[in-house]
């Protein structure tokens, strides 16, 4: 049987043949194209600016987080040293009763996240966070330097 006549008694067939043999860019564009979760992420990292600062005994991040409350940060360490903080800032409860109308909408709500790759010499173990007047500061401390290895002398002996 000809192709072009099964293309004809199948409707199916022929709209997806026509998908495939017609537009292969397009298929090929559809299967890379970002997925919802990563422009998601994306999007969230991208509207949470940070500030770092190295001092002589630790790292500090600050993030500014109005309106968040601190229950509502998550702040974790995964993979080994990737320094990830997470959470959501939502509208406040006056503005969900529905007593009058927004005229416009600048404040962003949603989820936020941003993720720092620690340095070698960050002490996963003794990392803080506190949130202050909308700010969020974590502080992650350094490991202390490697002592220097002695050098050891060898006594040589006459034969």
């Amino acid at each position: 049987m000809d192709a072009r006549i099964f293309r004809l008694e199948n409707p199916l067939f022929s709209a997806l043949q026509h998908l495939v043999e017609d537009q292969p860019g397009d298929v090929d564009k559809a299967l890379n194209a970002p997925t919802r979760t990563y422009v998601r992420d994306a999007r969230a990292m991208a509207s949470t600016p940070a500030d770092i600062k190295e001092l002589q005994s630790a790292y500090k991040f600050v993030l500014d987080m109005p309106g968040v409350k601190s229950g509502e940060i998550k702040v974790q360490v995964e993979d080994g040293n990737m320094l990830v903080i997470t959470g959501e800032r939502s509208r406040d409860e006056d503005d969900k009763e529905g007593n009058g109308k927004f005229i416009r909408l600048e404040r962003r709500v949603g989820k936020f996240m941003r993720k720092f790759s620690l340095p070698d010499n960050a002490n996963l173990e003794a990392i803080s966070a506190v949130c202050r007047d909308g700010v969020l500061t974590v502080t992650v401390q350094k490991l202390p330097p490697p002592e220097p290895k002695k050098v050891k002398t060898i006594e040589v002996k006459i034969a």
